[in-house]
Protein backbone atom coordinates (compact mmCIF):
# COMPACT_ATOMS: atom_id res chain seq x y z
CA UNK A 1 0.00 0.00 0.00
CA UNK A 2 2.92 2.35 0.79
CA UNK A 3 4.00 2.11 -2.81
CA UNK A 4 0.93 2.85 -4.32
CA UNK A 5 0.71 5.82 -2.02
CA UNK A 6 4.57 7.17 -3.20
CA UNK A 7 3.40 6.91 -7.14
CA UNK A 8 -0.05 8.30 -6.42
CA UNK A 9 1.90 11.62 -4.28
CA UNK A 10 5.04 11.54 -7.03
CA UNK A 11 2.17 12.13 -9.99
CA UNK A 12 0.62 14.89 -8.06
CA UNK A 13 3.77 16.27 -6.87
CA UNK A 14 4.56 16.48 -10.71
CA UNK A 15 1.62 17.45 -12.24
CA UNK A 16 1.48 20.65 -8.86
CA UNK A 17 5.09 21.27 -10.63
CA UNK A 18 3.99 21.65 -14.04
CA UNK A 19 1.69 23.73 -13.55
CA UNK A 20 3.37 25.62 -11.58
CA UNK A 21 6.33 25.94 -14.31
CA UNK A 22 3.32 26.66 -16.74
CA UNK A 23 1.61 29.68 -14.90
CA UNK A 24 4.09 31.69 -13.20
CA UNK A 25 7.88 30.53 -14.67
CA UNK A 26 7.23 30.78 -17.73
CA UNK A 27 3.95 31.40 -19.26
CA UNK A 28 2.90 31.48 -22.65
CA UNK A 29 3.40 35.15 -24.24
CA UNK A 30 0.20 36.83 -25.25
CA UNK A 31 0.94 36.87 -28.77
CA UNK A 32 -2.17 40.09 -29.83
CA UNK A 33 -3.07 38.44 -32.77
CA UNK A 34 -6.57 39.49 -34.16
CA UNK A 35 -9.54 37.61 -36.08
CA UNK A 36 -8.05 39.96 -38.80
CA UNK A 37 -4.69 37.94 -39.31
CA UNK A 38 -6.58 34.37 -39.82
CA UNK A 39 -6.23 31.88 -42.33
CA UNK A 40 -9.41 31.61 -44.89
CA UNK A 41 -9.94 28.24 -43.45
CA UNK A 42 -9.87 29.88 -39.93
CA UNK A 43 -12.40 32.75 -41.34
CA UNK A 44 -14.51 30.70 -42.55
CA UNK A 45 -15.31 28.25 -39.49
CA UNK A 46 -15.48 32.05 -38.23
CA UNK A 47 -18.32 33.45 -40.42
CA UNK A 48 -20.16 29.99 -39.78
CA UNK A 49 -20.01 29.99 -36.50
CA UNK A 50 -21.46 33.73 -36.77
CA UNK A 51 -24.04 32.52 -38.87
CA UNK A 52 -25.22 29.62 -36.43
CA UNK A 53 -25.39 32.68 -34.01
CA UNK A 54 -27.51 34.46 -35.92
CA UNK A 55 -29.39 31.62 -36.96
CA UNK A 56 -30.09 31.21 -32.91
CA UNK A 57 -30.89 34.72 -32.46
CA UNK A 58 -31.45 36.24 -34.99
CA UNK A 59 -29.59 39.75 -34.60
CA UNK A 60 -28.53 40.95 -37.37
CA UNK A 61 -26.28 43.77 -36.17
CA UNK A 62 -24.57 41.39 -33.44
CA UNK A 63 -24.18 39.29 -36.57
CA UNK A 64 -22.47 42.39 -38.73
CA UNK A 65 -20.68 43.62 -35.42
CA UNK A 66 -18.63 40.54 -34.99
CA UNK A 67 -17.59 40.05 -38.76
CA UNK A 68 -16.35 43.34 -38.33
CA UNK A 69 -13.13 41.82 -36.33
CA UNK A 70 -12.70 40.21 -39.58
CA UNK A 71 -11.32 43.75 -40.90
CA UNK A 72 -13.56 43.94 -44.16
CA UNK A 73 -14.56 47.06 -45.33
CA UNK A 74 -17.80 45.81 -45.90
CA UNK A 75 -18.73 42.65 -43.22
CA UNK A 76 -20.57 41.23 -46.55
CA UNK A 77 -17.57 40.36 -48.28
CA UNK A 78 -16.38 38.14 -45.39
CA UNK A 79 -19.35 35.98 -45.81
CA UNK A 80 -19.01 36.16 -49.46
CA UNK A 81 -15.72 35.05 -49.47
CA UNK A 82 -15.98 32.27 -46.72
CA UNK A 83 -19.13 31.07 -48.78
CA UNK A 84 -17.04 30.49 -51.46
CA UNK A 85 -14.17 28.77 -49.65
CA UNK A 86 -16.90 26.59 -48.10
CA UNK A 87 -18.48 25.72 -51.28
CA UNK A 88 -14.77 24.64 -52.92
CA UNK A 89 -14.18 22.62 -49.65
CA UNK A 90 -17.37 20.72 -49.70
CA UNK A 91 -19.00 21.68 -46.42
CA UNK A 92 -22.15 20.82 -45.88
CA UNK A 93 -25.23 21.46 -47.24
CA UNK A 94 -26.20 22.67 -43.78
CA UNK A 95 -22.95 24.89 -43.33
CA UNK A 96 -23.45 26.49 -46.60
CA UNK A 97 -27.22 27.53 -45.89
CA UNK A 98 -26.52 28.80 -42.74
CA UNK A 99 -23.73 31.18 -44.70
CA UNK A 100 -26.07 31.87 -47.25
CA UNK A 101 -29.15 32.65 -44.96
CA UNK A 102 -26.28 35.39 -43.46
CA UNK A 103 -25.37 36.18 -46.65
CA UNK A 104 -29.18 37.33 -48.06
CA UNK A 105 -30.01 39.01 -44.53
CA UNK A 106 -26.72 41.06 -45.03
CA UNK A 107 -28.18 42.15 -48.74
CA UNK A 108 -25.67 40.33 -51.06
CA UNK A 109 -27.29 39.53 -54.40
CA UNK A 110 -24.35 37.16 -55.38
CA UNK A 111 -24.60 35.09 -52.29
CA UNK A 112 -28.41 35.68 -52.38
CA UNK A 113 -28.41 33.89 -56.00
CA UNK A 114 -26.68 30.80 -54.65
CA UNK A 115 -24.87 29.97 -57.58
CA UNK A 116 -22.20 27.54 -57.08
CA UNK A 117 -18.40 28.25 -57.70
CA UNK A 118 -16.67 26.38 -60.29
Amino acid sequence: MGRWIRFLLAVLLGAAGGIFYAWVVRPPAVSGASPQSLRIDYKTDYVLMVAESYQADGDLGLAVRRLALLGEAVPGDAVGRALQFAQEQGYAEADLALMLALGRALGLPEVATGSPVP
